[in-house]
């Protein structure tokens, strides 16, 4: 992820990105993956890893899931893993988060459940999941592949994309649309911010969320 990309997500939160998205006509923020360790927002460079029930097949490399994603992400990388199996057990957990924040990795978000979640916020690592749990994944789910697509509520993250991640949701960006997604996000906050001035100022709310606001998504300008 080069420095300005990084400067520019990390001025950013989810609400704007989403509404980038929807000005633009691509795939909307996932809805309900709560921070669970600290409040704190995560943006960057996606890792992505699928993970699968039961064992894993025989021949295949003997490592724990998301040892490679987190080996192979530098810092401000968010690792995103696929945890669908159906079956209650965590897709991430504390030594994982360890390794993570020795990295300088920004978070992990986790389609399923993860664990050592008291862990996490205690060294203040960023996790975001449907839910915790207590039960290991080992010998129930295993890692099926890293760096390659993944299912995030009904959107489809590819190794490489963006995300940012808050407590209002998590909005993935496509690799190929990051420049226009960062451009319309950067004047929808942009609007928003003077909106706000308006406001504090005492102009009525009314007035300030008016017709034009209504409209803030159908045009970039």
């Amino acid at each position: 992820m080069s420095n300005a990309i990084q400067d520019r997500l990390a001025r950013l939160d989810a609400c704007a990105v989403s509404d980038a998205l929807d000005q633009l006509g691509l795939a909307a923020s996932v809805t309900g993956l709560r921070p669970l360790s600290v409040r704190q927002r995560v943006f960057g460079e996606v890792t992505t890893v699928k993970l699968a029930a039961g064992k894993p097949p025989a021949g295949a490399p003997s490592r724990h899931l998301c040892t490679q994603a987190i080996d192979s992400s530098g810092a401000f990388s968010v690792i995103v893993v696929e945890q669908r199996t159906g079956i209650e057990c965590a897709g991430w957990g504390g030594i994982l988060s360890n390794a993570a924040r020795g990295r300088g990795i920004s978070g992990v978000i986790v389609e399923g459940l993860a664990r050592d979640v008291d862990e996490a916020a205690d060294i203040g690592f960023a996790v975001y999941a449907r839910g915790g749990t207590a039960r290991t994944a080992r010998g129930r789910i295993h890692e099926a592949a890293t760096g390659v697509p993944v299912q995030v509520g009904d959107v489809t993250v590819s190794q490489g994309d963006y995300v940012v991640a808050d407590s209002s949701g998590a909005a993935f960006i496509p690799k190929a649309e990051i420049e226009n997604v960062l451009a319309a996000a950067e004047n929808i906050a942009l609007k928003e911010a003077a909106m706000t001035k308006a406001v504090m100022a005492g102009q009525p709310v009314s007035e300030v969320m008016g017709g034009n606001y209504e409209h803030l998504l159908e045009s970039k300008a």
